[in-house]
């Protein structure tokens, strides 16, 4: 039970197959009290009855600064603090260079990016009050290589962006006790890649997998577990791989 008596906030955590979800599982699993937020509200607050007792889902979109402020407010009335974030919620685009608009940028880079600042800071505070918290940002190995399967090079961009931001943050708020630290997954089979991979891209992929196997939810799950729980009280400001050795530097 390395989570017990704590509470959780994942962000973009109500799809099926998503990671945000696994996560929530794992955490609920270990003791620990989870908000999902998802921008349908419907789905996130199903998702956290599918959890169990206890868990709560709400609306937020983590592009509005106010938003997350609200949200941040309603989890702390219901379940009382707050002790971990994971900054789960992204989209991303397979558009090539020349193809990206200003609304393709804007729409990645937002919830990527903005949305990890914006509902960071809203519950900054509140960690620092107890000075005590464990924030863990979702960026992604296209953002060390310069490129993925499914994200154009904005998504790659903002991935990066939130590596820089988490190490930024983790020098900050190091003196709080509130440790930041980043996981970069590679290729994990979820709903954004359900149906888009053919038995002839997964051999092709495969081949640059020294574990000769695509990622699934749960192995991004465990590592999130693993940097939000006490097991890794002593890091802060790493960024750690989840993508079966695709990328060894």
């Amino acid at each position: 039970m390395l989570l017990k008596d704590k509470v959780a906030v994942i962000t973009g955590a109500a799809s099926a197959r998503g990671i945000g979800k696994a996560v929530a599982r794992l955490f609920a699993a270990h003791g620990g009290r989870v908000a999902i937020l998802d921008l349908d509200e419907a789905a996130a607050v199903a998702a956290a009855a599918d959890i169990g007792a206890g868990h709560i889902g709400l609306a937020c979109n983590v592009t509005v600064k106010a938003d997350c402020e609200r949200a941040a407010k309603e989890i702390l009335q219901r379940l009382g603090q707050v002790d971990i974030l994971i900054n789960n919620a992204g989209i991303t685009q397979p558009l090539k260079i020349m193809d990206i608009q200003p609304e393709n940028y804007e729409a990645v880079t937002d919830v990527s990016l903005r949305g990890t600042l914006y509902m960071s800071q809203a519950l900054i505070p509140h960690m620092r009050s107890r000075r005590s918290g464990s924030i863990v940002c979702l960026s992604s190995v296209s953002a060390q290589r310069g490129g993925g399967i499914f994200g154009g090079p904005h998504y790659s961009a903002a991935k990066a962006g939130v590596l820089g931001l988490a190490r930024a943050m983790a020098r900050e708020l190091g003196p709080d006790n509130i440790r930041v630290n980043s996981l970069t997954p590679g290729l994990i089979q979820t709903d954004i890649t359900a149906g888009k991979l053919t038995d002839e891209m997964k051999v092709e992929i495969l081949k640059g997998i020294p574990l000769n196997r695509l990622g699934v939810a749960d192995d991004v799950a465990n590592s999130c577990l693993f940097l939000a729980s006490d097991l890794s009280s002593y890091l802060t400001g790493v960024t750690l791989d989840v993508n079966g050795g695709m990328l060894i530097h």
